[in-house]
């Protein structure tokens, strides 16, 4: 009956700082904090680390590692361990700055489904000097558009409303429609959406076992 009183349930127990190294491990270096000899407790406190590195063998020798280890070390004695750290410690305010929010773009583009990339090829194809090079990449970049069209519409769309697009897009730099030639033809963009379409479910098929006729447990 003793037994069952003097059980010890976790959510009884101090909240560890790193989970991952479980609570043997923040036992030590509870006891390393409690050492009252600088000399013993600096010893202990090195073969806290050297354990700890031993977990991954292949990065214990690392020096920027090795730095991660002895902060971690701080962070479990909740930076009350005065040791000799062969690393600049870093004191706890630091570690708990958050980082400043990020901003992210806030483009709103008028035709969406050709996405921000487009956009940014169009504006270095405008930097690039006319010739061979730039109608290569104006052309390319006019049949991806036409791809995402389809990809969005699924039906057809017709040359002259993807010239019209890119010239909009490049603020009028780049018109493909007077060239009068003709991009990748709409049923070969959707065979090759189909075909794909065809490849990825039947490898979805070949991944699925079948249990069909066997006992369940």
């Amino acid at each position: 009956m003793n037994l069952v009183e003097n059980i010890e349930y976790n959510t009884e127990r101090p909240k560890l700082h790193i989970p991952e190294y479980g609570r043997h491990f923040q036992k030590m270096v509870d006891h390393a904090v409690s050492i009252a000899d600088r000399e013993e407790r600096n010893k202990v406190a090195k073969s806290i680390i050297s354990v700890m590195g031993n977990l991954q063998p292949h990065l214990r020798d690392v020096p920027d590692f090795q730095h991660k280890l002895w902060d971690q070390l701080f962070i479990m004695s909740d930076f009350k361990l005065d040791v000799d750290s062969p690393f600049p410690i870093t004191s706890k305010e630091v570690l708990q700055q958050r980082p400043e929010p990020l901003e992210y773009p806030q483009n709103h583009p008028k035709y969406r489904f050709y996405g921000n990339n487009i956009k940014r090829m169009i504006d270095v194809a405008i930097k690039w000097e006319q010739g061979d090079m730039r109608s290569g990449l104006e052309y390319a970049i006019a049949n991806h558009m036409k791809k995402c069209y389809l990809n969005w519409n699924k039906d057809t769309v017709e040359d002259t409303a993807i010239f019209a697009h890119l010239k909009e897009l490049s603020d009028g730099q780049i018109d493909l429609a007077p060239k009068g030639e003709n991009l990748t033809d709409s049923g070969q963009f959707l065979k090759n959406r189909l075909a794909k379409s065809n490849r990825n479910g039947s490898n979805n098929k070949k991944g699925q076992r079948n249990y069909k006729g066997k006992k369940r447990y």
